[in-house]
């Protein structure tokens, strides 16, 4: 069994039986649809053995700090990877590299080696595919859950602001997910307009 499978089974176990169960859009489900992006956009920008490993590994610690906090999670997570690591046998900048990418995917995200532009694009993959409307309701219901957010029309206005803003960083998922998360846009605004015209 290699360092990376090890490390793998234990976190799974630890996000299975400690993520809140409340979290309906930031759960064990969030980080492998977000694990399977990440190999896929990997091996699409050509990133080496070792350094997708790092990133697969980076990934699986990318929300474990909602374990503890919802604001400042990333640091919680990069924290975990501190401690957990080097019994797993990876070295202080092997966790360093692993830290930068963790900490790239807080918002607003700047990445600066491929490897953080990477995982910044697999953990939004969604915006681009046709399951966006499907996990979109995920997130709304956590975010309503928490008091964030008391409307449908609201959420629509904050997904509107998002798109908007949001960039891909990857030419693999510049050509994968662009074009779509372009019609998802679209669609939102027409909601947005349409609630507004029910006032």
């Amino acid at each position: 069994m290699s360092r990376y499978e090890k490390i793998y089974s234990m976190m799974i176990e630890k996000l299975e039986a400690e993520m809140p169960s409340r979290l309906s859009y930031h759960s064990l489900n969030h980080i492998l649809d977000v694990l399977k992006s990440a190999i896929e956009l990997a091996e699409m920008e050509n990133l080496s053995a070792v350094e997708t490993e790092l990133l697969k590994v980076a990934v699986l610690f990318h929300d474990a700090g909602f374990i503890e906090t919802v604001r400042g999670h990333e640091e919680v997570g990069y924290s975990m990877a501190k401690e957990i690591l080097p019994q797993f046998g990876y070295n202080e900048s092997e966790i360093k590299e692993i830290g930068g990418m963790i900490m790239a995917t807080k918002y607003p995200p700047m990445p600066k080696t491929l490897s953080e532009k990477i995982i910044c694009d697999a953990d939004l993959d969604y915006l681009g595919r046709d399951d966006f409307f499907e996990i979109g309701n995920k997130l709304f219901n956590e975010l309503r859950s928490q008091g964030s957010l008391s409307s449908e029309n609201e959420w629509n206005s904050l997904q509107v602001n998002f798109l908007t803003t949001h960039r891909y960083f990857t030419n693999a998922s510049k050509q994968l997910r662009e074009e779509k998360k372009i019609l998802h846009l679209r669609e939102v605004k027409k909601l947005v307009m349409a609630s507004n015209e029910d006032l």
